[in-house]
């Protein structure tokens, strides 16, 4: 592995280990490589046959057992936390073995070679001639990932649903590899022949996942047990399923006592999802306005960041305002992040995220844009670039990659911190006073009680206690999304389980965080926000043990 340019080496017995089994990680995922920045991997997608999941399986145990064996004697603080690090992500993967996500799920197999391809043009890391050659390799690796799901897909395991999911963004793989991609880099004969190739590969897929979806009698909820386990041995959290539900129904309830008291002093009543549907209706007109309107959230969001001293500014950090590529735009309806790649040094513009606009995919009906418009309000977008931005997703991550030296944490991270810190910033500049206008000041209530009733909705779809139909209704009524926005977030919770539940989640421990730090009176708010960002994106209990020296 090319290891981090600014981490020296050790000799110590934790980086030795920790050097390997990134480069174990690297090697058995390319595609994570080139979006970290570590070069030597640019032209090789996954393997995922059936031979290669047994073998990263004896891996992660092997790995688990290494781990395993360091005494907290023979390690510093820092690497007790990166030792547990790993064996929390290794006890995750144990987990869900028995799910046998493989037989399941076709995103793990049509995902990996779109994002292997659209990784290399997000930062362009290489030279024109090798970018070239790399994106070839890729493109023409597709059709051998793809037989890989056509070998292990099994109709009695997958469900119909994730199944159809995976067609919508087959459907946009083709309009990517066909339509794009020689754009991107015109006039390159062996670009061109390999995108045909894999559009072609891509209509295939979709045609094998289009009748695999009449056939498939699979679920797609993990259980209870599962669950459980994934909170309390990967995330450290010490609660289960049921627990973290009762959470979220809690918070519910006080979040809608809230926006319901919001609405009636600012619209006279206390419908407020009809008024938040009214507000909708101040949306741009075209995915243009929208992405120009989403440009200008975000750099107000950056100035109040910094000029406000809620966080520190990190050098040479820009955050590029994107439309999503149509690939993504069929299976999310929602603006999303890329970080900078934290392995890659500040002169190869290290420090660039990306935050991606959910432009409309180009065969949405009229009226199916309009919805996805009116699902970005100018009500909505102050809300969205800080969570996405500043001081969200792309502030968090651009300090990580400006200030840890500790390559184990540029790797792994969980979405319990990084979406807990994303929900928690917007939090932090509501308290701050940053949103001025009434209207944004009551969406970003709303976005809060929907993480409340994403987590009661997806504890109930994956322990079996709702249908996806009862799921749909609840977030349509409990919340304020539309049934068709409501239905295409069920599909979400259901191909990435305890996903949706970490945004709440996180924020609600990191605000616990936040409430020692102030207790102790360890420093200002500034200091606790660069400080607890800067660990990673650790599970919490390791996020307090790294600011603290222990948890509670």
């Amino acid at each position: 592995m090319a290891t981090d340019p600014r981490t020296a080496p050790s000799d110590r017995p934790l980086d030795r280990l920790v050097a390997d089994f990134v480069a174990d990680e690297l090697a058995a995922s390319p595609t994570t490589a080139t979006l970290l920045g570590v070069r030597g991997y640019d032209h090789l997608l996954p393997d995922l046959s059936a031979a290669a999941v047994v073998r990263q399986h004896q891996a992660d145990d092997r790995w688990a057992a290494r781990f395993g064996e360091l005494a907290d004697d023979d390690l510093t603080a820092d690497e007790q936390i990166d030792r547990d690090l790993a064996l929390a992500e290794l006890r995750g993967r144990a987990v869900m073995r028995d799910w046998r996500r493989p037989e399941r799920d076709p995103d793990l197999y049509g995902g990996a070679g779109l994002s292997g391809v659209f990784g290399l043009f997000l930062h362009r890391p290489l030279p024109p001639d090798e970018l070239a050659t790399a994106v070839a390799a890729r493109l023409n690796g597709i059709g051998d990932l793809l037989a890989a799901g056509r070998a292990q897909l099994d109709p009695e395991l997958a469900s119909a649903l994730l199944v159809r999911r995976s067609v919508a963004q087959a459907r946009g793989g083709v309009a990517y590899c066909r339509d794009t991609v020689p754009t991107l880099l015109p006039g390159v004969p062996a670009v061109a022949e390999a995108a045909a190739s894999a559009t072609r590969a891509y209509e295939q897929w979709a045609d094998f996942l289009t009748e695999l979806a009449d056939r498939a009698t699979g679920g797609f909820a993990i259980g209870g047990e599962r669950y459980s386990a994934l909170l309390r041995q990967k995330e450290g959290l010490g609660y289960g399923a049921e627990g973290l539900r009762e959470r979220g129904r809690a918070a519910h309830a006080e979040l809608v006592e809230k926006i319901t008291m919001r609405t009636r002093e600012l619209a006279g009543h206390d419908d407020w999802r009809g008024y938040l549907r009214e507000l909708d209706a101040n949306a741009p007109a075209t995915p243009a306005a929208m992405l120009a309107g989403y440009r200008a959230a975000t750099e107000r969001a950056r100035r109040f960041s910094y000029e406000a001293g809620i966080v520190t500014e990190p050098p040479g950090e820009r955050c590029a305002v994107e439309p999503a590529e149509e690939f993504q735009r069929a299976t999310l309806a929602v603006a999303f992040y890329f970080p900078p790649p934290p392995f890659a040094p500040l002169a190869d513009d290290g420090r660039v995220g990306h935050f991606f606009v959910p432009f409309p995919p180009s065969t949405a009906t009229p009226e199916a844009a309009l919805d996805r418009l009116r699902g970005n309000s100018y009500s909505a977008m102050p809300a969205v670039a800080v969570h996405e931005a500043y001081p969200g997703h792309h502030w968090h991550l651009s300090h990580l990659a400006a200030t840890n030296t500790r390559p184990l944490r540029g790797l792994l991270r969980t979405p319990y911190f990084v979406e807990g810190w994303a929900l928690y910033a917007e939090q932090a500049l509501a308290d701050a006073g940053y949103f001025t206008d009434p209207a944004a000041a009551l969406r970003q209530l709303d976005f809060r009680l929907f993480r409340a009733a994403r987590i009661v909705t997806d504890v109930s779809l994956h322990l079996g206690d709702w249908s996806v139909d009862e799921a749909v209704e609840y977030l349509s009524t409990e919340a304020s999304l539309t049934p068709d926005v409501a239905r295409a977030e069920v599909a979400r919770y259901c191909a990435w389980p305890t996903q949706a539940s970490s945004y709440l989640t996180g924020a609600l421990e990191i605000a616990r965080l936040r409430d020692r730090w102030v207790a102790a009176d360890r420093g200002s708010l500034r200091e606790f926000h660069d400080t607890v960002a800067g660990t990673g994106g650790l599970p919490i209990a390791l996020a307090e043990r790294a600011v603290f020296g222990e948890a509670e």
